[in-house]
């Protein structure tokens, strides 16, 4: 792994009690939950309602899973765009991201992707961003539309965490 990507990232088992982690990082994780199935089962784009969490949309991002190891994103949310500087949405995250397959953030994306588990990081951003922030808290939570194989990954990037809250529901 490198430096000190095992110190700040964690992968979950679905349910599991988040790390203390910023609200909103919280507060995405227990919405999952909500709409998540029975336990063995993983929930879908369709069982989320973007009108029951508004207030998270600005942080949020959406990435389509390909063949497990390639992503393109979907939705990204505002505070995303101005840290990019450009808006992402329909860009493959290797194409946006030149070095993303190289990154810490890589082998997060594909744990999630390929094993349906539940992705925490705190730490440095990954990627350049236009910000003044040095440390982010991410959270990549698994959709499959059968329940089973994700397809895609719904995430949350707060670029400026606020470790305050219990993690998890």
């Amino acid at each position: 792994m490198h430096g000190d990507f095992a110190e700040n990232y964690r992968l979950l088992e679905p349910g599991a009690e988040l790390p203390t982690c910023d609200a909103r990082i919280a507060q995405l994780y227990g919405y999952w939950l909500s709409i998540r199935p029975p336990p063995e089962l993983l929930p879908a784009r369709h069982d989320m309602s973007p009108t029951d969490i508004p207030r998270l949309l600005p942080w949020l991002w959406l990435a389509d899973v390909h063949r497990g190891r390639r992503f393109r994103y979907r939705l990204v949310g505002t505070v995303h765009v101005d840290a990019f500087g450009s808006n992402t949405a329909g860009h493959w995250y290797d194409e946006a991201h030149p070095h993303f397959q190289r990154s810490t953030a890589y082998p997060q994306f594909v744990a999630v992707a390929e094993r349906g588990k539940v992705a925490f990081y705190r730490g440095p951003p990954a990627f350049l961003i236009h910000a003044p922030w040095k440390i982010i808290e991410r959270l990549i939570l698994p959709l499959a539309r059968n329940g089973r194989d994700v397809d895609m990954l719904l995430g949350i990037t707060v670029l400026d965490p606020r470790p305050v809250s219990p993690g998890g529901p």
